[in-house]
Parts: structure tokens; sequence; C-alpha cells
């Protein structure tokens, strides 16, 4: 089966290692040889599956449309970002202004899901960069949180791909993201903690250094500590 440049690219750039690097979504090498439209329809017949071994009636009203629902929902919506033809184009500009403070885009609101239970992540990132002669729409910032969200993930491995992302569009080691989430596997299961949520940091190039970490936690309100 023919692989467009995207995969190609995409591909080439996980290298022998896509299995276990921890910046990279697990992924097999077929994940993209199925179209969406026969996802859909496989996963449709999983999830029926599962609905009818928990003893669920799909003649009702209210369910019976659901397999196909949470297919789509899978494939279209919130693990939309395992996709790179879906990796958003972040275009760049050049600084003209010649602006050479941090650039700080906060409270992008962030929903993911964790990859351990299939169950949401639902929090707020805040992403900061010093241009090097280059900067990117402010949309983009959040596109891209938005893009690399939309998989199973684990927050850690989410923050860095967010940084690393950034740091290729923009050319530059300095930039920077906290992500502050809850998780439902831990607030609606297991310990069942409502008001616990995680925080997780990402610091490239300049952001390692004590006063402009200092300073990118004040925009954002938290600890300087952290």
């Amino acid at each position: 089966m023919k692989v467009d440049s995207a995969l190609e690219e995409h591909f080439e750039e996980m290298g022998d290692n896509h299995a276990s690097s921890a910046e990279d979504t697990p992924l097999r090498e077929d994940a993209f040889v199925l179209s969406d439209e026969e996802k859909i329809k496989r996963i449709k017949g999983s999830v029926k599956e599962i609905m009818l071994t928990l003893g669920l009636d799909l003649d009702d009203d209210s369910l019976k449309g659901t397999p196909n629902r949470v297919a789509k929902m899978f494939v279209d919506e919130i693990f939309g970002g395992l996709h790179p033809n879906r990796r958003p184009k972040a275009s760049t500009f050049e600084n003209k202004y010649k602006y050479g403070e941090m650039l700080v885009e906060k409270n992008i609101t962030l929903y993911s899901t964790c990859e351990h239970h299939l169950l949401p992540i639902v929090g707020r990132a805040h992403v900061a960069y010093i241009s090097n002669g280059t900067v990117v729409g402010l949309s983009k910032m959040n596109r891209i949180v938005d893009y690399f969200a939309k998989r199973p993930q684990v927050q850690e491995r989410l923050n860095i791909q967010i940084v690393r992302e950034l740091q290729k569009v923009l050319g530059t080691e300095d930039v920077a993201c906290v992500i502050d989430a809850k998780h439902l596997c831990v607030n609606s299961r297991g310990i069942r903690d409502i008001e616990s949520s995680t925080v997780t940091a990402e610091y490239g190039g300049k952001f390692k250094d004590d006063a402009v970490r200092k300073e990118f936690l004040n925009f954002i309100n938290l600890d300087t500590n952290f």
C-alpha cells in the first residue's frame, strides 16, 4: 500500500526506536494502513461486543447508536491527533518588531485521554518561547497543544511533545510548557480524589536558567519554587 509523504516523514522522525522512545507515542508501523472509515467500522464492532458482554440491550433506543458514536469519536475526535496528516501547519514570520522578551500563551484549554484507562485528562497548558528572529501565530500554539493532546497520552510525554514541536517550528531551544491537569483515572475511580491535579513542566534553552524560569512561572501565577 502506498504511504503518503506525511506518513513517510512521520516514521523517519520516529526512527527504529519508535515503540520505546519516551518522547513518541507508541505506534505500530502499520498504524495508518487502514482508512478512517475502516477503523470506525472495526471499532464499532468492538464497542458493540463490549456493551453486549456487559449485558446491555442494544435494541434500546438510547443505546443502539452508541457503538457508532464511540467509534467516530475515537477516530475523528479524541484520538484524531494520532494521524500525522492532522499535524497543524505552523507558519512562522520574521520578528520584525525585534521583540526580545518571552511570549507566553497561558490557560490553553487541554483535553486529552489517559492511555492507561482511556479516561479523560482535563486541564490547562501554559506555553512560552523567546524568539531568536522567528515568531509563530498565537493560535498555532493552541493548535499544537490540541494536536498532541488528541491521542492516548501520559502527561509527561504530552509536555515534551509540545515543547519539541515548538522548538522545531521556531528553530530555537528557548521554549517552555507547564501543564496542570486533572486525571479522571484518579478523580473518578481508584482513590477517587476529586481535588488533586497533576503539574508537569518541560524547559528548554534559556528557560533552564532560574531567573527566566521564575519569570515564566510568575506570568502564569504558579509557585516560583516549582
